[in-house]
């Protein structure tokens, strides 16, 4: 039987733990298939230990509004838009930004 890339990720992680790609590549194979509480330590993992992966906090932030957690999602999109600013990366901040804007605009439920 064919292994499926969450499982290929997992063992590749295994040999190789702090691998900041490879946990990114299993924290998006785990959000997108719906496995948000595996996919966030991942993400929680590389917006600690590699504050400089700047892929990281678009899509933590993502997974964060999804599960209701805004306030959180709001400080990762802000600490993106800080380092990808450092970094001269200006795509990468524009659409953190834009994600940040498009999150304030959007009214809490309940």
């Amino acid at each position: 039987m064919e292994k499926t890339r969450i499982e290929a990720l997992r063992e590749t992680l295994l040999a190789n733990p702090d691998a900041a790609f490879v946990r990114y590549a299993l924290a998006m194979e785990l959000s997108n298939a719906g496995h948000s509480d595996e996919a966030w330590p991942h993400f929680e993992y590389l917006l600690n230990r590699h504050p400089e992966y700047s892929a990281t906090y678009f899509h933590a932030a993502k997974l964060l509004a999804k599960v209701g957690r805004r306030q959180e999602a709001r400080e990762v999109l802000a600490k993106g838009i800080e380092v990808t600013g450092r970094q001269g990366n200006t795509h990468a901040q524009s659409e953190l930004q834009t994600a940040l804007d498009e999150l304030d605009k959007v009214q809490p439920m309940g």
